[in-house]
């Protein structure tokens, strides 16, 4: 898989990205398994699409 993969850069929401960085820690996940499984849920997913263009709150529940 290393041999097909697409370099990219994304800028993303600074306190989104630090919390999502603790947890990825706590679980052992990476940006790269949500990236690749995000982007193939939205594509094979109406309901995981419909979802995802509908999410409007980026606020994180303090």
């Amino acid at each position: 898989m290393a041999n097909n993969q697409q370099l990219t850069s994304v800028k993303v929401d600074k306190e989104i990205f630090e919390a999502f960085k603790i947890e990825c820690v706590k679980t052992k996940f990476s940006l790269q398994k949500l990236a690749d499984r995000g982007m193939h849920l939205y594509l094979t997913d109406p309901e995981f699409q419909k979802m995802v263009h509908n999410h409007m709150n980026l606020e994180l529940k303090k």
